[in-house]
């Protein structure tokens, strides 16, 4: 507890003991030799040190216009039960009234450190070495570039990439593993994580403001202002709910005994009961605390939620779309196969430059896999796609030579096709027989070509006929766009990762019934790999801008089935931002597709999109139970007190012990069983 929450609890205490004390008095007959202004006195002590805060609350929201609110149901309800002489049943109103305010903010406090403690990952300084002196100064004064020492056991304060030292870096705050992440020079580290036993110089590859730690802040700070459509409804019920049974209060203490007669008090006392009874509390409460704990729960496994409605969302979901690269697959672009127009493939070793896979033995200049090779390493140049960074690196390990970027002119990238450009000083054509023609030689120059590097559309939409490729993976086809020759293609394979077919079979089991892979490769790749690790539905051959239509053509006009989106690249954001929920890969995903998403899972780790979709439906069933548990028993009593079958101790209960229980059920979020 802290210290406002101890202060509470005393008051409740010393009140406790006055009240139990005065309650035997009572009915031992004490009071009833003494005066009569003896009891009220006595009973309006432990009713004042109870009870002020909430009178003070009551009268403040009065005089700004804030007048029904469960203060001014408590204050109205004991105020009647003083005037028609039940004084312990006024005190013992407010004494378990405030019993049940306390336990409430216990549990929202409890609940709330889930998730601040997302917070604590802030650094507080960042250490740099002036005149042979480590000095401390503000993250947000470091520049990008500078170098940073962290110590052992600090808390990385800016994201940056390793230039010395090695050390185990703990990620739980960020990802929610226990398991230390081994990191040495060139590794890239992330703020926010602590500092194991080994010291770190770090460059510092971004400002403060844009580091990982200020975007989780960020993210963790607007979480609380997206409600839910049932947190939403909550409050317009009780806006309205409050007056309604006020009035209904009123009329039950005036109208019965103008009708039908009888004793003024006996009407007063059960309007007053009734006003205890109809208290919103465990509604207005336990609702948005079940949504508190389920966000709480995500982020005790590194998963960060934007906010409630989100969670909410989660629990309608039916169908789950995935980008391929770097969601289902590693995004670890390697060559794997070179088919040349004439002449056998040559599969390429596990390792490069090894050879020894006993498929190929070697291939030198003379050989026309040598040449496609050699070709498209240089009209990928100047790409920066994953797939051409893969082409070149494999000509650069096989060889041991750069490529060379003076020859090649005119480069243009076709978005969603490939590369077309011009090549000056090599070949005219390619040999066809490697045997009898002699290849590219340092003298052999014979011109210019322009050569186009592509997917199938690419070569279809220049006439260049494609003799069909059955290899696994993203097919590089290489041709001239001069005289329409083709040369051959290149295989690159992406590995998917572990576990895949596992976790999409646990997503079935939290009630999706629809998987969907997006991916630019050819349809029969597309469908092969869908194949291997269960995927439902293929939507391939798509170009970056056909993914929102593909998204759009899976969402239920209904609404009632969500469809999630699960992407981690740029291109991915508007994708993210048009699905019902969208999902971003943290750790290795853009700023921009985290920014867009609604759900940010820390680690890249896709299992946890089962066990959040498992919180999700779980709040949702928790929060109904509250609704539907609060909603039977207040309105069973309210008709009981209006009849004069209840008494205050069971308006007590109806309020307090209902709120009570449903806070209970609540904080069913934050059990073991949730991380």
């Amino acid at each position: 507890m802290n210290k406002k929450q101890k202060k509470w609890l005393l008051r409740i205490v010393i009140s406790g003991v006055i009240f139990a004390v005065l309650f035997i008095m009572e009915h031992a007959g004490v009071f009833e030799k003494l005066p009569w202004y003896i009891s009220p006195l006595a009973f309006l002590v432990p009713y004042l040190i109870i009870g002020y805060d909430v009178l003070m609350r009551a009268a403040k929201n009065i005089c700004h216009g804030r007048v029904f609110d469960e203060n001014f149901l408590m204050m109205i309800a004991t105020f009647g039960a003083i005037a028609v002489g039940e004084y312990s049943e006024a005190v013992a109103v407010m004494l378990f009234y405030q019993v049940g305010e306390l336990f409430q903010n216990v549990a929202v406090n409890r609940s709330r450190q889930s998730i601040t403690a997302m917070m604590e990952i802030v650094p507080e300084y960042a250490n740099i070495e002036q005149d042979g002196q480590l000095t401390q100064v503000d993250p947000d004064d470091v520049e990008i570039g500078t170098h940073i020492t962290v110590l052992p056991g600090e808390r990385i304060p800016l994201d940056g990439v390793v230039i010395q030292g090695s050390s185990l870096i703990d990620t739980a705050a960020l990802t929610g593993e226990s398991v230390p992440r081994t990191v040495s020079t060139g590794d890239t580290i992330i703020s926010g994580c602590i500092n194991g036993s080994g010291t770190l110089i770090v460059e510092t590859t971004r400002e403060f403001d844009d580091s990982t730690v200020s975007k989780i802040l960020e993210l963790v700070e607007s979480a609380s202002e997206k409600k839910a459509q049932t947190e939403n409804f909550i409050t317009r019920f009780a806006r309205y709910y409050t007056p309604v049974v006020t009035i209904a209060a009123i009329l039950l203490a005036i109208i019965p005994p103008l009708i039908i007669g009888g004793n003024w008090g006996i009407w007063l006392k059960r309007a007053c009961i009734f006003l205890v009874i109809s208290c919103p509390c465990a509604l207005v409460i336990s609702v948005p605390l079940g949504f508190f704990a389920g966000i709480g729960a995500a982020s005790r496994i590194g998963v960060l939620v934007k906010g409630s409605n989100f969670l909410e969302l989660t629990a309608s979901l039916r169908t789950i779309a995935f980008d391929k690269t770097g969601t289902l697959t590693l995004g670890e672009f390697r060559v794997q196969e070179i088919h040349p127009a004439n002449g056998e493939p040559y599969f390429f070793p596990k390792s490069y430059p090894d050879d020894n896979d006993g498929r190929n033995e070697s291939f030198n200049e003379r050989d026309p896999i040598f040449n496609v090779l050699r070709l498209t390493a240089h009209v990928e140049g100047y790409s920066n796609h994953p797939i051409a960074v893969s082409i070149r690196e494999a000509y650069e390990q096989r060889f041991g030579t750069p490529i060379d970027l003076n020859i090649v002119e005119n480069v243009e990238e076709i978005a969603g096709h490939g590369i077309r450009a011009t090549i000056n000083g090599v070949p005219g054509s390619l040999p066809e027989n490697p045997s009898t023609q002699t290849g590219i030689t340092p003298s052999g120059h014979t011109g210019k070509q322009t050569l186009l590097a592509g997917n199938e559309k690419l070569m279809a939409e220049n006439g260049i006929t494609v003799p069909p490729c059955d290899a696994i993976g993203t097919i590089v086809h290489l041709a001239s766009a001069d005289d329409k020759k083709y040369y051959g293609c290149i295989v690159i394979a992406d590995k998917v990762k572990d576990g895949i077919s596992a976790e999409l079979k646990n997503l079935k089991k939290v009630g999706i019934t629809n998987t969907v892979m997006l991916t630019g490769d050819v349809d029969s790749v597309a469908k092969r790999i869908a194949e291997s690790i269960g995927i439902d539905q293929v939507k391939s051959e798509l170009l970056p801008a056909d993914k929102v239509t593909a998204v759009e053509s899976l969402i239920d006009p209904t609404g009632n089935k969500k469809v999630a989106f699960v992407g981690d690249g740029i291109n991915d954001a508007p994708v993210l931002m048009r699905a019902d929920v969208g999902i971003a890969m943290g750790s290795m995903g853009s700023d921009a597709a985290i920014e867009a998403a609604d759900i940010v899972i820390m680690d890249d780790d896709i299992s946890k999109i089962a066990k959040t979709i498992g919180i999700g439906r779980k709040t949702m069933r928790i929060i109904r139970e509250n609704i539907v548990f609060a909603l039977t028993v207040k309105f069973s009593i309210m008709i009981l007190g209006a009849l004069g079958l209840a008494n205050m101790w069971l308006a007590v209960f109806a309020d307090v012990g209902v709120a009570v229980i449903a806070i209970l059920n609540s904080m069913r979020m934050l059990s073991a069983k949730n991380r």
